[in-house]
């Protein structure tokens, strides 16, 4: 009895220091998303809402192009951000091609998914685009993918949570801000209500 008596106290105290460890580990990536993303989320305004200008950029995609915002002026765009650790985006990326694929150039709108190199975790710095790559070519990604390499642009459009897509219309407004993953249905919707 007193044998069983001592396990069970081994064994809790055993479950207790994992369980200290495991809520350690969430912390500290927590912190690092935190700390990557920019600015603490406490400190951070909530983003950018419908009727906003959204600030211009001009960013590299995979490809090597340069892609300026304000050059696509005329089309509807879905601005999408991203990283590739991130469940939600995984899930979300799927109908985004599916529906570039469909309806893109039928609806006269360009997506462009910004990763937010920065927040790419479990790489060095120099394999962060190499990562990005690969999951571009393990989804077979064909819509433009630019690298938010000093995450300039996440911070202008005040990104919290990922993904988090802007809808701008043809004449360059945001008229829909969603903060999680869409799937093809809310893309054909959310588009079809812009300009």
């Amino acid at each position: 009895m007193k044998k069983n008596i001592g396990l069970l106290i081994v064994v809790l105290l055993v479950v207790a220091m994992i369980g200290t460890y495991v809520k350690q580990q969430i912390d500290e990536e927590r912190a690092i998303e935190k700390s990557a993303l920019g600015k603490d989320m406490e400190e951070r305004e909530v983003g950018l809402g419908n009727g906003d200008t959204p600030p211009d950029f001009t960013l590299t995609s995979l490809d090597g192009e340069d892609i300026t915002l304000s050059d696509l002026r005329g089309k509807k765009v879905v601005l999408n951000f991203w990283a590739t650790w991130c469940p939600p985006c995984k899930a979300e990326m799927p109908h985004m091609q599916s529906f570039y694929d469909e309806y893109a150039k039928e609806k006269n709108v360009e997506i462009l998914a910004v990763n937010l190199t920065t927040a790419e975790r479990d790489v060095t710095d120099d394999a962060k685009v190499d990562t990005v790559m690969t999951f571009r070519d393990s989804f077979e990604l064909t819509f433009p993918i630019l690298l938010d390499q000093d995450n300039s642009v996440g911070l202008d459009y005040q990104i919290i949570p990922i993904p988090t897509t802007y809808f701008i219309d043809s004449n360059g407004y945001i008229q829909r801000a969603i903060k999680g993953p869409m799937d093809v249905d809310m893309l054909k919707e959310y588009v079809d209500a812009l300009d």
